[in-house]
């Protein structure tokens, strides 16, 4: 079950999520899990549409373009729009793995 948070206690856990270190256990994980996590993100990615065909398109007109530095233009922009797209369905889907752990978790606790 979904736990609201208010934009206080989000703005706290994001400053301590700066810290120094913070990331070194979460980092081993997900090397651990690496490659099924990349199967999830990719499922992700397709079952939401990211792919398809217009985005082929785009990167068709993108690394066709006449002029090089329109095409230079072009082809950053796709890269960032990915980027940015892999990272927030990439949170997605650690959210929900974090969910499903803590339901197993739970689960086994006996709660």
């Amino acid at each position: 079950m979904a736990v609201a948070h208010s934009d206080k206690e989000i703005d706290d856990a994001i400053e301590r999520m700066l810290e120094a270190g913070r990331f070194a256990e979460a980092e081993r994980l997900v090397a651990r899990a690496a490659p099924q996590l990349q199967r999830v993100l990719v499922a992700a990615l397709a079952e939401g549409g990211w792919f398809g065909e217009s985005h082929d398109a785009e990167a068709l007109k993108a690394a066709t373009a006449p002029d090089p530095d329109e095409r230079i233009a072009a082809v950053r922009a796709i890269l960032a729009e990915e980027a940015r797209m892999g990272m927030m369905v990439g949170v997605a889907v650690g959210w929900v793995l974090r969910e499903e752990l803590a339901d197993k978790t739970e689960i086994e606790g006996g709660n």
